[in-house]
């Protein structure tokens, strides 16, 4: 049994990660939520598009007595211009996301496997008769005996 990591945060960490996490709501008021649908149905912008849509705005602000007015080049711009900023952004968090979930991922699965060793090892001591460990292997063991809870796994040699 390894244990890759074992670390906590300090109540004071904690309160700085969620300073700076508020820090970035606060430079970025504009942030929205879509719905569902709306998610499904908004045209999304690619390599391909982009390109595209760069093209069509070279056009717009080269030919603009040839269309309409209401056909707002600046606010095109704009929108790209905050696309390709939110597009290095979002890859900056997506990786951060990634390392703290996996590092959730990590510390659950080593108190996890803990636990199952943990509860094998009061079922031998319950079996050889140490006492008080019965109470405590029942008292574990009521946890997987529950109709809603699956049965534990035990993991296979080389998993942790």
């Amino acid at each position: 049994m390894s244990n890759r990591i074992n670390n906590i945060l300090s109540p004071a960490q904690v309160t700085g990660i969620k300073a700076a996490l508020q820090n970035i709501y606060t430079n970025m008021p504009f942030l929205l939520g879509l719905t569902v649908e709306e998610r499904i149905a908004l045209p999304k912008i690619n390599i391909a598009n982009k390109a595209f849509a760069e093209d069509a705005i070279n056009a717009i602000s080269n030919n603009a007595e040839m269309l309409p007015s209401y056909l707002d080049v600046e606010a095109m711009k704009t929108d790209l211009q905050l696309f390709t900023q939110l597009d290095e952004l979002a890859g900056l968090v997506r990786q951060l996301l990634e390392k703290i979930e996996d590092t959730q991922i990590l510390a659950g699965s080593e108190t996890y496997v803990a636990a199952l060793t943990g509860y094998k090892l009061f079922g031998a001591a319950a079996s050889a008769g140490i006492p008080g460990s019965d109470a405590i292997y029942d008292g574990l063991k009521a946890r997987f005996t529950m109709a809603s809870t699956p049965k534990p796994e035990t993991p296979t040699e080389g998993e942790s």
